[in-house]
């Protein structure tokens, strides 16, 4: 889902400001540009899912497994009136169906996942 909002935004910024020439220039972009920075959050937190399943001394526990998946619940949750992550995510979800479908699968994945 991380890879299609970054896909989606990079579509947008490239019909709406300029062409992206180089995975370099995209790089920078998503670190810098404010077009991007909605995404930083969800970033920072697949960053800390990575760093928490690394984890050798003491290993990734249940309880971080619990603790990853309810954050992950309340971070993917689309909001009209919330702000941040929430307000952008809800805003692409209006504009690209692509979206909606890559929330649908991460949501079928996490229902999968027992509570």
């Amino acid at each position: 889902m991380h890879k299609s909002l970054l896909e989606l935004e990079r579509a947008a910024y490239e019909r709406d400001v300029a062409p992206i020439g180089s995975p370099g220039e995209y790089l920078s972009l998503v670190l810098n540009e404010p077009a991007f920075q909605w995404l930083r959050e969800l970033s920072a937190f697949i960053v800390m899912i990575d760093e928490t399943l690394a984890q050798k001394t003491p290993p990734a526990t249940v309880e971080d497994a619990d603790r990853l998946i309810a954050q992950a619940r309340a971070l993917l949750s689309p909001s009209e009136n919330g702000a941040g992550f929430a307000r952008s995510y809800f805003e692409i979800m209006q504009r690209d169906a692509e979206a909606v479908l890559a929330h649908r699968d991460m949501l079928q994945v996490m229902n999968g996942v027992k509570e």
